[in-house]
């Protein structure tokens, strides 16, 4: 899909009924225009990464983007079709341009103070998340960007694994994948790596300390690669040394409830029939209160991203949205588990991009 058509969505749901938008709170009611300054957003619709850009979309899918001198040069060679201005206050020189009609601006994304001095001038609406719904449908490109981004995790994940025994740290761990993802050619680490071992395992984003994995250990890992601005998000948990009892029934138990929760995913299922499909075996099994997050979150241009999986979420799932689904069980001062995939809804079933065994691997 080609940035303009990308641009012609929002129109369109600018242009929408508010009571289309009820329940997401994004409507922007009386707006001719919509003032998009988040980076992550302007990227999406234009195709330019910058620090400082913004892009002004008109109902009829008109655009105008500003950038500062920085990026000027690079804005005109990647926007072509676009008309460019150079100047540092991109959002006043923007809201300048947009006509004497409402003005809706990114409500959850704009900085307070740019806002007031914006509606000093004339008269805005916030809106909320519309960019990130018209986001949440990725077109094929995205999706081979994702899928490469999830092929390099697997292989880092194959060529770590085989060096993970007692005596190293979860620090070392981090840093070893790490490594391989940006060996393997990804832009840098999608998100800061989680290593838990031992009883770290309990906390769900444990951040990787000097402890050293010990025999009889449960090593949960929750990492990703970046490629060209997409975001791959896989969790594996493996045992170092024969696993005890309580270890393998936990891990299995989570295993089975991924599963449920993979199955459950297709276009048109809520977003908390996903997240029930998966944390129902974990609440008759006794251990409702150990899984205390979501089940899963979009992934793209962000590593959280709309639509969110959980019992109190709304919504549905559409035909080409990649999720993870990642359940997960947390026992205070024993350890945890979780199991995590990435994705996309498909109208013939999901498409599963993170391909690493489920199976327990016990090292």
């Amino acid at each position: 899909m080609t940035f303009a058509a990308r641009r012609a969505r929002l129109a369109v749901e600018l242009q929408a009924a508010p009571e289309i938008h009820a329940a997401q709170e994004t409507a922007a009611p009386g707006a001719s225009a919509i003032l998009v300054t988040s980076p992550v957003n302007v990227r999406y619709l234009t195709g330019l990464a910058s620090s400082n850009a913004a892009v002004l979309v008109t109902s009829s899918g008109d655009a105008v983007l500003a950038t500062d001198a920085r990026y000027i040069e690079t804005a005109r060679r990647v926007c072509p079709d676009l008309e460019t201005i150079e100047h540092r206050e991109v959002a006043k020189v923007l809201a300048a341009r947009a006509g004497t009609g409402v003005l809706a601006v990114e409500g959850d994304r704009m900085p307070v103070s740019v806002y007031h001095r914006l509606q000093a001038e004339r008269p805005l609406t916030a809106v909320g998340g519309l960019v990130e719904t018209v986001r949440a449908i990725k077109d094929e490109g995205e999706i081979e960007a994702l899928r490469r981004a999830c092929a390099i995790t697997d292989e880092a994940f194959s060529l770590v694994i085989g060096r993970i025994r007692p005596g190293v740290t979860e620090r070392e761990i981090a840093r070893w994948l790490e490594i391989q993802m940006i060996e393997l050619g990804a832009d840098k680490p999608a998100f800061d790596t989680i290593v838990a071992s031992g009883p770290n395992g309990s906390i769900p984003h444990h951040s990787p300390s000097d402890r050293p994995v010990e025999p009889g250990d449960l090593v949960t890992m929750d990492f990703g690669a970046l490629h060209d601005g997409y975001h791959a998000d896989m969790t594996r948990t493996v045992a170092v040394g024969e696993p005890a009892g309580w270890q393998r029934d936990l891990y299995e138990l989570v295993r089975q409830a991924q599963r449920a929760g993979r199955h459950a995913v297709r276009p048109g299922a809520t977003v908390a029939e996903v997240d029930a499909a998966a944390r129902e075996p974990i609440v008759e099994a006794g251990h409702g209160p150990h899984f205390g997050h979501g089940l899963g979150h979009g992934v793209g241009l962000e590593i959280h991203e709309l639509p969110f999986l959980g019992p109190d979420k709304t919504g549905r799932l559409e035909d080409r949205v990649p999720i993870t689904v990642e359940p997960g069980v947390y026992l205070p001062g024993r350890g945890g588990v979780r199991i995590e995939d990435t994705l996309v809804t498909r109208d013939d079933g999901p498409e599963l991009l993170t391909l690493t065994t489920k199976e327990l691997l016990v090292l």
